[in-house]
């Protein structure tokens, strides 16, 4: 079967030849540009989708789903309990207590600010990839004393390189919650063994944590029970849902807070940023479209002559337009055809083998992930050629409405 007319005659006048190779010139251009701006369009979502995954997942993996807090009656007394119940709410996995403060770890080589976190270790591993992040050490010593009676700490990579401690070193540990003397508040000071070393990948959580029992935490920060639950569920984007539900079933007494609503602020921010690159890089394909108006109407200036002559033999306005707009999303697909494909074999490259690192400290991961959602794939491809199309709305128009007679008076 036969190529329609139409088309025909516009792989026709694409592959011009001689006098109108100008043209041809100008259609590469067009297409290259299509594709350029395609493909980093493709990048760009590739790399802010990535980013944004990987902080989600280090983020909830690190840290739980959702924070229950108990008001009124002393807070949370009886942990095992809450745990018991707060894990018959549907959707939760695991449930564990944790104690928040801050304090002052040192070493005979360096000092640092820590946030110290007193939790259960036979529940932590249920709501936190803390046990699965260490790469020394146990998190059950954490509840044993060692042979010197030194209770135990684990402390994050970034942590143990700065203070030059490892797992067995001993490091001390003071906190504003001293006891009170005719010298005024004394600082409480604690010497405690690194039993363990762990790298969750957030370098907020390696250089700036320690976990200890709840015991030693309660004693350290002069305080008898834990300040919250922590809770982790089957689904991460259910975690609003069921943190709402947990009120209705246990009571008002309970507040509740989910991951996505703590790091709303960062999420936010990488989303408008994703939004503003897009628009701003879709630009180039807008530009690249200008070309594709540029060459059509090139072409209809070259080929008057042709086009009086088709429209003699018959040709309708409506065929003659259909020429040239298939021209133009010709170009325009083949463009978006080989920037996506471009840009899909780059980005799988870069993620593949991390070819672009970071700075841990600054940007929190330590090379750009690129990931490349099939929603964000084909949503470029289709405005990329639905803009292609446009650009040929204008030409076609003025090439259906030539005046034959005018084309070829002076022929």
């Amino acid at each position: 079967m036969g190529l329609p007319f139409e088309l025909y005659v516009a792989l026709r006048y694409l592959l011009a030849r001689r006098k109108q190779a100008f043209i041809s010139l100008i259609s590469f251009v067009s297409i290259l540009g299509v594709a350029v701006g395609v493909m980093a369009l493709v990048i760009a979502l590739a790399l802010m989708t990535g980013l944004q995954g990987e902080l989600r997942d280090r983020i909830v993996g690190s840290a739980a789903h959702v924070y229950v807090w108990k008001l009124g009656e002393g807070g949370i007394t009886d942990y095992e309990s809450e745990a018991k119940a707060l894990i018959k709410v549907p959707g939760v996995l695991g449930a564990a207590p944790a104690m928040l403060g801050k304090a002052l770890v040192n070493t005979e080589r360096a000092e640092a600010f820590i946030t110290l976190k007193g939790v259960d270790a036979r529940l932590e591993r249920d709501v936190t990839e803390i046990a699965r992040a260490l790469q020394s050490g146990s998190l059950d010593d954490l509840e044993r004393s060692s042979a010197e009676g030194l209770e135990g700490i684990a402390i994050g990579r970034e942590l143990s390189n700065q203070l030059g401690a490892a797992v067995g070193d001993v490091v001390t540990v003071l906190t504003p919650h001293g006891s009170l003397s005719p010298m005024g508040m004394l600082p409480r000071t604690r010497r405690l063994r690194v039993v363990a070393v762990f790298s969750m990948g957030l370098y907020e959580l390696d250089a700036a944590y320690g976990f200890v029992s709840l015991r030693v935490a309660g004693r350290l920060l002069d305080r008898a029970h834990p300040d919250f639950i922590q809770l982790r569920v089957d689904d991460i984007y259910a975690a609003p849902d069921i943190a709402d539900e947990i009120p209705r079933r246990l009571g008002e007494r309970y507040l509740t807070q989910d991951w996505a609503d703590m790091n709303r602020s960062l999420f936010s921010a990488l989303w408008l940023e994703k939004m503003a690159i897009s628009i701003t890089i879709g630009l180039i394909v807008t530009v690249a479209a200008l070309n594709i108006v540029a060459s059509l109407v090139l072409l209809v200036m070259e080929k008057s002559r042709d086009i009086a002559i088709l429209k003699t033999m018959g040709a309708s306005a409506g065929s003659v337009m259909r020429i040239f707009v298939l021209q133009g999303l010709i170009i325009g697909l083949i463009g978006t055809a080989v920037g996506a494909a471009g840009g899909l074999a780059l980005a799988t490259v870069l993620d593949r083998y991390r070819l672009i690192r970071l700075p841990m400290d600054v940007y929190q991961v330590s090379y750009v992930p690129f990931t490349i959602q099939p929603r964000d794939f084909i949503i470029v491809i289709v405005v990329a050629v639905l803009i292609c199309l446009v650009a040929t709305i204008y030409p076609s128009r003025q090439a259906s409405r030539l005046d034959p007679a005018e084309a070829l008076r002076y022929q």
